[in-house]
């Protein structure tokens, strides 16, 4: 089985990670209210370290943001606090909204008193709350101006930036409409547990955006490539596979192994449940574009502005020649041309006859700047003439019987006609 190429470890859609894998077990707060204030304080401050020496900083993050939004905090207080930088908010806090979504009473009195018969110690226990939404709260304000100084250089940029093609337009766009999904995404993010992989009308969310068949398709490419790495995970190789193949690959599976410890089987295929659901009604939306799509209608020019750019001899004295109105190209059955510098005449036959002459569309000669366009490349031929005086005279005296086999009857070797019209031709008759 050939392992995806890949050249960087992927940033993962994912709740906490640990460290050593997924196998710790973390403190639980069931039955505090039985401990006594000496038993409480040391749990609390051998939890605070389990998350100090086993989680990293991104990782606690998220939980505050889970508890923010449980606790009446806008989506634009946790967006704003999500864009400050990591010190305003501080990892104790992360630690601290951890604790309390597991079930740690916001504030113990036995723990007060406990803390308050210990000999040196000053004041009262506070809420742990206290600390964290005083952290949130300064953490909020310096996002502000993050997300504010980022909607300047933004707007900077756009006017710099030279005007987008309609397909960048439209990406853009798709990922302004992505904005639902990556909302309805991210509460597998906060826990995979409850996630509903179908808990999301995107049918109504698509009309209420306005979503075409163009944006969906735009949409769709964003997710595919993020659930490769779901999909790779259901087909993880077993210790004895992994030992038979080179380092390097061993190790990149080794990677997606790890990057994804914190997940069960069952979460991931809920995962993929969610993204097939997604891609069906994005397709949906596709087909049902095609079957409402117009048929783009053929521009039709006129015959004078086809030939607006023909160059083609319009008198010759010496051979007393006039040309035909180009106009009456159009559409024609056959064209007869004759070269004055290299004495050749030629007939163009279309390769669509009209026997009616009727101008049906499709059928006849036709022109491209100086090209006769439509004829039949092995019927249209051309040939010298040794006397052309003579020739022309008779080729201006003969019917269309007569012309139907004047070229057969021209004793020199015949080539065929390549469509260029040029300065020096004469447009003879056209029929």
């Amino acid at each position: 089985m050939a392992l995806p190429k890949r050249t960087r470890k992927k940033t993962v859609r994912a709740t906490a990670r640990v460290r050593r894998g997924d196998k710790l077990q973390a403190p639980a707060w069931e039955g505090w209210e039985d401990w006594s204030g000496e038993h409480y304080h040391r749990h609390r401050d051998r939890s605070r370290d389990f998350y100090y020496q086993n989680y990293k900083p991104v990782d606690l993050y998220p939980h505050t943001w889970k508890w923010m939004a449980s606790n009446d905090y806008t989506k634009d207080d946790i967006k704003h606090a999500k864009a400050a930088p990591p010190y305003e908010l501080s990892i104790t806090a992360a630690i601290i909204a951890k604790q309390l979504l597991d079930g740690m009473p916001d504030l113990n009195p036995k723990e007060n008193e406990y803390w308050e018969s210990l000999p040196g110690t000053m004041g009262t226990m506070q809420p742990a709350s206290n600390f964290l939404k005083e952290r949130i709260a300064k953490a909020i304000e310096s996002g502000k101006v993050v997300v504010k100084d980022r909607k300047e250089i933004e707007q900077k940029k756009a006017k710099e930036v030279p005007q987008l093609s309609i397909q960048q337009r439209l990406q853009q766009q798709a990922y302004a409409m992505s904005e639902g999904i990556e909302e309805w995404l991210d509460t597998f993010t906060v826990d995979a547990e409850t996630f509903d992989p179908k808990g999301f009308d995107f049918r109504k969310y698509a009309s209420e955006k306005n979503i075409t068949g163009a944006h969906a398709r735009k949409i769709k490419n964003i997710y595919e490539n993020e659930v490769d790495d779901y999909r790779e995970l259901l087909r993880m190789p077993t210790a004895g596979q992994l030992k038979k193949m080179d380092e390097h690959t061993a190790d990149m599976w080794e990677q997606l192994k790890e990057g994804y410890a914190h997940l069960k089987k069952k979460h991931i295929e809920k995962y993929i449940g969610a993204m097939d659901y997604l891609f069906g009604e994005l397709e949906f939306i596709i087909e049902k574009a095609k079957v409402n799509r117009k048929p783009r209608k053929k521009k039709v020019y006129s015959a004078d502005k086809l030939v607006a750019k023909l160059k083609f001899l319009k008198v010759d004295s010496k051979y007393s020649l006039t040309s035909v109105n180009p106009e009456e190209i159009i559409k024609a059955n056959e064209l007869w041309v004759f070269n004055v510098k290299s004495r050749k005449l030629g007939k163009y036959i279309a390769k669509n006859i009209d026997p009616l002459g009727q101008g049906r569309d499709g059928t006849g000669l036709s022109v491209k700047g100086t090209t006769i366009l439509g004829y039949d490349e092995t019927l249209s031929i051309q040939k010298t003439l040794r006397k052309p005086v003579d020739q022309l005279k008779e080729f201006k005296d003969s019917g269309k019987v007569k012309l139907r086999k004047f070229l057969d009857e021209i004793p020199t070797t015949d080539t065929k006609l390549n469509g260029r019209i040029n300065p020096e031709t004469v447009l003879l008759k056209v029929s």
